[in-house]
C-alpha cells in the first residue's frame, strides 16, 4: 500500500517542467548581490529527473551565452543533449531574453530604433531554431521591455505595428521551415519597465486577432502577472482555454500589490492555486504544468531542491483536493441544485426570484474546508 508521501510523489507523467531560470536563480536583487553559485544545465537536468521532473525549459541565452562562437554553441548542445538522453528529460519549451541586454532597455520588437527591432526579431528566430533542434513544442514570447516610462517618446499606435510585425515574421518563420512548433505569448503590466504594452492576458488575445497567422499564436498565462494586474488567474486562465488558446501556463504565487516575486506555487494562496489546478485539470489543458519561480533568497543550493520538490508536491495535493471536490456530496448537492435553477423555464417572477439565496456563502466554506482537510 503507498503511504501518503508516496501518493504525492511526481513521476514524469504528471508533466512538471522548470527553467534553467527558475532552479539556477543566484537570489540577486535590487539591493543585493547572488546568494548562491551558479548552476550548471547539466546539474539541472540530472536534479530535476531525479525529483520526477518531466522537463526543463530554458531562454536561449540560459544555456548559449550571448556572443558563444559556432563551435561553443555546438559543444554546448551536444553536451547538453545529452544529459537529457541520459536523463530523459525534454524540453517542451524554449524562449528569448530581449529584456537583459542594455540593448534592449527601450524595447525589442517595439523599440525606438529600427536596427534594434531588427536585431531582436532575428535573436527570437535563432531561439525558435535552437527549440526545434531540443524538440520543444511551443515557443514562449514575454515582452519584458515592451513599453514605457514616458509617454511622450512613442504612440503606442506605433508600438503595437512595430510589435504585430515582429510576431508575424516568427510565424512566418515557423512556416517556412515547416517546424512544428506554436508561440505563447506572455502579459505582464508592469517591471521592468513602468507600463508594458498588452498587459493583460485578455489585452494578448485581442492583439493575436489581428496577428497574420492567429491561429499559430496563443497565451501563456502566468499567475504572478495576473495578480500583479488585481485580476484573478482562476479567470484569465478559463478565458484562455475558452478560446482554445492555453498554449502554456507558468505556475507560481504572488502577494497582490508587491513586486514581481516569483514564489513558490502555492506559498500564498492556496484557495486560488486550488482554483487554477481545478481549471486546468477539469478543463482538459495537455501541455506541461510548468513553474516560473524562484526559491527564497534565504535558501542555499539544498533549498532549491527542497523548493523544486515543494511546488510539483503542491500541486499534486491540491489535484487531489480537486478530485475530493468532485466526490463531495454536499458541494455537488449544491452544484446541481444551482444547475437546477439556472435551467428552470417557468414565467418569470422578479421579486421571487430576487428572493432566492444562491448559497455562496456555504458552500465557498465548505471548500475552505475541504482544503483545511476538514472534509
Amino acid at each position: 500500500m503507498a503511504s501518503q508521501s508516496d501518493k504525492f510523489q511526481p513521476t514524469k507523467a504528471d508533466h512538471f517542467t522548470f527553467g534553467l531560470w527558475t532552479v539556477g536563480n543566484q537570489g540577486r536583487d535590487p539591493f543585493g548581490d547572488a546568494v548562491r553559485a551558479p548552476l550548471s544545465p547539466l546539474v539541472t537536468v540530472e536534479q530535476l529527473s531525479k525529483l520526477g521532473a518531466y522537463g526543463v525549459t530554458l531562454h536561449d541565452n540560459d544555456l548559449i551565452p550571448l556572443g558563444a562562437s559556432d563551435s561553443e554553441r555546438e559543444k554546448i548542445l551536444r553536451d547538453f543533449k545529452k544529459a537529457l538522453s541520459d536523463y530523459d528529460l525534454r524540453v517542451p519549451m524554449v524562449t528569448v531574453n530581449l529584456f537583459y541586454h542594455p540593448v534592449f532597455k527601450d524595447g525589442a520588437f517595439t523599440s525606438s530604433m529600427a536596427p534594434i527591432r531588427r536585431y531582436a526579431i532575428d535573436k527570437a528566430k535563432k531561439a525558435i531554431d535552437l527549440g526545434q533542434e531540443l524538440g520543444a513544442e511551443t515557443f514562449v514570447l514575454w515582452g519584458g521591455r515592451e513599453g514605457s516610462e514616458v509617454d511622450a517618446a512613442r504612440d503606442p499606435r506605433d508600438a503595437m505595428k512595430h510589435y504585430r510585425q515582429g510576431v508575424n515574421e516568427l510565424t512566418e518563420h515557423i512556416l517556412k521551415n515547416r517546424y512544428p512548433m506554436r508561440i505563447a505569448m506572455e502579459a505582464k503590466p508592469n517591471e521592468p519597465r513602468s507600463d508594458i504594452y498588452l498587459a493583460t492576458t485578455g489585452a494578448m488575445l485581442a492583439f493575436i486577432a489581428t496577428l497574420d497567422h492567429p491561429e499559430m499564436v496563443g497565451v501563456n498565462p502566468e499567475i504572478a502577472h495576473e495578480k500583479m494586474a488585481g485580476l484573478n488567474p482562476y479567470h484569465s486562465i478559463g478565458q484562455a482555454l475558452e478560446a482554445g488558446k492555453l498554449f502554456h501556463i507558468d505556475l507560481n504565487d504572488q502577494k497582490p500589490g508587491r513586486y514581481d516575486q516569483d514564489l513558490r506555487f502555492a506559498s500564498d494562496d492556496l484557495k486560488g492555486s486550488f482554483y487554477v489546478v481545478k481549471m486546468l485539470e477539469d478543463g482538459g489543458y495537455q501541455g506541461p504544468r510548468h513553474f516560473d519561480a524562484h526559491p527564497y533568497r534565504s535558501e542555499n543550493a539544498e533549498g532549491v531542491w527542497d523548493f523544486a520538490r515543494g511546488c510539483m508536491r503542491t500541486y499534486l495535493v491540491l489535484k487531489d483536493k480537486v478530485h475530493k471536490f468532485a466526490q463531495d456530496a454536499e458541494i455537488q448537492g449544491i452544484l446541481s441544485e444551482l444547475k437546477t435553477w439556472s435551467e428552470r423555464e417557468d414565467a418569470f417572477d422578479r421579486d421571487a426570484w430576487g428572493a432566492v439565496g444562491y448559497q455562496y456563502e456555504k458552500l465557498d466554506q465548505l471548500v475552505v474546508e475541504l482544503l483545511l482537510g476538514a472534509r
